[in-house]
């Protein structure tokens, strides 16, 4: 089959990581089924699209309610469509010590980074499995190595990405269907600005962060290639290599101080 005839399915699509992976996905002549909240810049991202002469089909969810997460599934049904590629970008994050931020919004994220991951993982896995063919792309992040002081809850369900990607690929590796996990590290999206996170100082210092193009073309090769995982950039390659060698106190002390405020000591 031709990418032509080819659907891949895109949560958070409008903006960061997930529009750039569209992008390349519509320039490789894949159709597409963008999913995100905001119809209105879906619209907006589909017209861009449709200029590479591929099908884009929207559909608006809040994929922070679990039911919105399975209406999905049911309306690429119902349009006849079949889901080639599933892309798992939807995520965010809440920045604080965990004694001081709103549980509410924390277990929200976990809907949304972990719950929505699962819903659409095993509706269209299970479709794959019957045909014996797909491709899944979750985005983890380094984050899933390293403890998160001031992210703790994020940190916590990008852990749990990497794990149950690493799970499902080994469930599925007699089935033709491979299951990437992408590792990016701090990449310069609209997430810290959801985060709440403008006074960190690793937002502060936008020179360590990475570009949302260049994450999203790692990740678009390595799930071409059938890769398991792909850690984005070399300093976060390092940043995960040492990881694995030094006790994770240090690592969450290291990390305490990185993306503390930059007002701290002034507390």
């Amino acid at each position: 089959m031709s990418n032509t005839q080819k659907y891949a399915l895109i949560t958070g699509a409008s903006s960061g990581i997930g529009y750039e992976l569209a992008k390349i996905f519509a320039r490789e002549k894949y159709n597409l089924v963008l999913v995100s909240r905001n119809q209105q810049e879906l619209d907006k991202a589909a017209a861009e699209f449709k200029q590479n002469g591929v099908e884009v089909v929207t559909i608006a969810k809040d994929l922070f309610s679990n039911d919105e997460a399975f209406s999905v599934y049911d309306e690429v049904k119902a349009k006849g469509i079949q889901v080639d590629v599933l892309v798992n970008d939807a995520g965010q994050g809440l920045y604080g010590e965990f004694v001081d931020t709103d549980i509410k919004r924390e277990l929200d994220i976990v809907n949304l980074n972990i719950g929505a991951t699962l819903i659409l993982t095993k509706s269209f896995l299970k479709d794959m499995v019957a045909r014996k063919e797909g491709k899944i792309l979750n985005l983890a992040s380094i984050a899933s190595k390293l403890p998160g002081p001031w992210q703790s809850v994020y940190h916590a369900t990008k852990a749990f990405i990497l794990s149950f990607s690493e799970a499902i690929r080994a469930e599925v590796k007699d089935s033709n269907i491979t299951v990437t996990a992408l590792m990016p590290g701090a990449t310069d999206t609209d997430f810290f600005n959801k985060a709440d996170m403008q006074d960190s100082k690793m937002v502060q210092d936008k020179s360590s962060m990475s570009n949302a193009a260049d994450v999203a073309q790692d990740g678009y090769d390595a799930l071409m290639a059938g890769d398991d995982k792909i850690i984005s950039g070399f300093k976060n390659k390092a940043q995960v290599n040492m990881s694995n060698v030094v006790p994770d106190s240090a690592l969450a002390a290291n990390m305490y101080e990185q993306q503390a405020p930059v007002d701290k000591d002034q507390k």
